[in-house]
């Protein structure tokens, strides 16, 4: 224990000159500073002891974020410009760097340290971070998703298209990648469509992708060379020799292609590639379902959504999964108040009907057809006549 207290008092001992910052500019009073001290001297304890926790730090870090938050308004409140964030910022950087040392394990705390250097805008810290992380973790599909997603967010669909073609071919006993994969080209193919009316099109958009696709991918001169190669670009995990390739040289190709072409190449090829590996089941093939329908606004997801229907159809006729999917079609992308509404639920309604007679789980057909007329019946814009067939129809269900 004497080993843990002088430990704690170093750590105590570095945050010294902010309490000292606090009490000159009376942010916090005299007896504040002393709970403040001794508060952090029972996290340090807790944290540096044999039986810590991810936990202990996640606790940890919540109560110096609550403690920033409070400072920053005290600082408006009193109108003190002098004091700034970069010290409180610094003690959740050491504590969060800390707890990835003593528990590599936890991706509840890399997702931490993700989320915080997000917030911040600490741009150069999110990216060595997220490579310490596939490094450690490289078939944690979620790590892939978040690099993926971020990569995307900037604008960055090469680097995205990157991370998220490494991360499938790490992650082949799960769905995760692949169905985020392809929610994120929808969502840029959708971006693609809304610039179609815009100056410049489509082809301005692609452009500055261009542009920019290196942006968000390279380390500045004082980053770590560990983390960098030659060229300045993030090392991340090579599956080369490690997972079979998934991807054969032609998917490839269409799906490293700077331009979307905005007919749905890249999204279906990623639904074809997936279904041949080993977690495909109607369960994975129904999330790409619901992936496709929630992007109305892509003039190719019609057709998309029927690749997946013929799919399904061919794959597993009878499925509660199948079913419910070849129900919902003729609503998709229609609103509940509009006039084509009636006609798309008659025709949903008959499928219904039809389905219920062939499918393998009666009882499961009807749970996740309530899952969508539920939210239906729920809503205010429903006309009272198609209500009333719709609370007949959940009446009429088989019950389990």
């Amino acid at each position: 224990m004497a080993a843990v207290a002088d430990k704690a008092r170093h750590y105590l001992e570095q945050s010294v000159p902010q309490l000292r910052d606090f009490e000159a500019k009376n942010i916090f009073s005299q007896a504040e500073i002393r709970n403040l001290v001794r508060k952090r001297e029972d996290f340090e304890h807790r944290v540096l002891s044999p039986g810590c926790k991810p936990a202990d730090y996640m606790a940890y870090v919540a109560w110096e974020k609550s403690l920033e938050k409070l400072r920053a308004k005290r600082c408006a409140r009193l109108r003190i410009s002098q004091s700034t964030s970069h010290a409180g910022q610094g003690r959740i950087f050491g504590i969060l760097e800390r707890s990835i040392m003593r528990h590599p394990g936890s991706l509840e705390l890399w997702k931490e340290y993700l989320t915080y250097a997000k917030d911040i805008k600490a741009t150069k810290r999110w990216r060595r971070t997220i490579t310490k992380a596939l490094r450690m973790h490289p078939a944690k599909s979620e790590l892939w998703v978040i690099a993926g997603k971020n990569a995307a967010g900037n604008n960055d669909m090469s680097a995205a298209r990157n991370f998220f073609m490494r991360g499938a071919r790490f992650c082949t006993k799960d769905s995760m990648v692949w169905i985020e994969y392809a929610r994120c080209e929808m969502e840029w193919l959708e971006k693609m469509e809304e610039r179609k009316n815009k100056k410049g099109g489509v082809t301005r958009a692609i452009a500055e992708q261009a542009e920019n696709d290196d942006d968000q991918m390279l380390f500045d001169e004082e980053d770590s060379e560990d983390d960098a190669d030659e060229n300045g670009h993030l090392i991340i995990p090579n599956p080369d020799g490690q997972t079979k390739k998934v991807f054969d040289n032609s998917a490839a190709e269409k799906l490293e292609e700077k331009n979307p072409a905005l007919d749905g190449a890249i999204p279906m090829a990623i639904f074809d590639i997936a279904k041949k590996q080993a977690f495909f089941n109607e369960t994975s093939a129904e999330q790409f379902f619901d992936v496709f329908a929630a992007f109305p606004r892509v003039s190719t997801q019609p057709k998309l959504v029927q690749h997946v229907l013929d799919t399904m159809s061919e794959l597993y006729p009878h499925s509660p999964a199948a079913c419910s999917c070849f129900i919902r079609q003729p609503l998709l992308g229609i609103s509940i108040d509009s006039a084509a509404y009636p006609k798309a639920l008659r025709e949903s309604l008959s499928r219904l009907r039809s389905s219920l007679t062939s499918t393998s789980d009666k009882i499961q057909l009807a749970r996740k057809t309530l899952a969508w007329m539920n939210p239906a019946l729920e809503s205010e814009s429903l006309d009272p006549g198609l209500r009333t067939v719709l609370e007949h129809t959940v009446q009429t269900l088989p019950k389990p």
